[in-house]
């Protein structure tokens, strides 16, 4: 039988399949059919720095109103249950997720600026996460902003929430970075101990009869493995972290691949969401099936096979294969 164990932030896993965030995780039941289905890992819906600020804020307003009415109102306390807002329902949910599977529970914290906000890390870990995922969700518009800044601001943040926590910590990026490898290097020696690629950023849509932008979202494909597939290859062995690829696993190939570039763990959900959670199932026979047929005994045995710098032709990953794939087309 072939091995399909692996690691990911420290913690053994029975195999590579890890449910990334997403609805998939707002309800115990599902959580509970995941794990019964064969998933290794979950990691919690994100939990984002906007909600942790209005619901600070929202609080301050009621615990401040009406305290100069009379001398009692200083003692005043609004009923809790009635402005309990996401981030405490978020703790509590995360607490009946450890009770209720065995799998390890991955806490995630969507954010970009540091302060009062980030102390949510520690509650999370408190709350029993097996590991935090930092995702930095952010799309720079000011045209004063420079690259260097906002990357000064992200290792700032990883480094302020390290300090903060004791559970291993991944950091989920966006692709859109001019030296993306030493922006990955940074935040490891700043205290990340796993690296995801990528974030899918939802582009927004025109609605041409109304005429109002309006959100489109969307599910990942195949197509799109290849960028986190790439960049996980290049990175393998040049970063001291593990390596997760997100974005565009849907079959037991996505995830081959995934492992072979260098990939801890693949991480999913569009597929999971489309055609339900028995596909968890599907997949890991078709992982098992096609290892025993190419006689592969471990997940172990192939990862970072066809990375950069195990491959022979490396430049097949860099600017080189991009002018042998335009020779490539023949027109029509």
């Amino acid at each position: 039988m072939s091995d399909l164990t692996t690691t990911y932030l420290g913690l053994t896993l029975k195999n590579p399949l890890v449910a990334a965030a997403s609805p998939l995780s707002e309800k115990v039941e599902t959580v509970q059919r995941l794990e019964e289905a064969g998933i290794a890992a979950v990691v919690l819906y994100s939990l984002f720095e906007e909600q942790i600020i209005r619901e600070t804020l929202e609080l301050d307003h009621y615990l401040a109103q009406g305290t100069e009415t009379f001398a009692e109102a200083l003692t005043y306390l609004p009923e809790m249950g009635r402005y309990t807002m996401g981030p405490e329902a978020y703790v509590a949910h995360l607490r009946r997720l450890k009770e209720a599977v065995s799998i390890p529970i991955i806490g995630s914290l969507n954010g970009v600026s540091t302060g009062g906000w980030i102390e949510y890390a520690r509650r999370i870990e408190d709350a029993g996460a097996d590991a935090l995922e930092l995702n930095l969700y952010y799309l720079p518009t000011d045209p004063n902003l420079t690259s260097a800044e906002l990357e000064e601001v992200y290792v700032t943040l990883v480094r302020d929430v390290r300090a903060r926590v004791r559970i291993p910590l991944a950091v989920k990026l966006s692709p859109f970075f001019t030296a993306l490898p030493n922006v990955a290097r940074r935040l490891v020696e700043a205290g990340a101990d796993g690296l995801v690629l990528f974030n899918r950023f939802y582009q927004p849509d025109f609605d041409l009869e109304t005429l109002e932008v309006v959100p489109h979202p969307s599910f990942s494909t195949s197509q799109e493995l290849r960028l986190p597939l790439r960049w996980i290859a290049i990175l393998y062995g040049h970063v001291q972290a593990d390596l997760a690829l997100s974005t565009g696993v849907h079959t037991a190939e996505d995830v081959l691949k995934a492992m072979m570039a260098g990939a801890k763990v693949a991480m999913m959900a569009s597929e999971l969401l489309q055609k339900g959670i028995g596909r968890v199932g599907e997949i890991l026979e078709d992982l098992v099936a096609w290892m025993e047929e190419h006689e592969y005994e471990s997940i172990r045995q192939m990862q970072g096979s066809m990375s950069q710098p195990a491959v022979a032709e490396p430049a097949a990953f860099e600017r080189a294969h991009y002018m042998r794939v335009l020779n490539s087309f023949v027109p029509r």
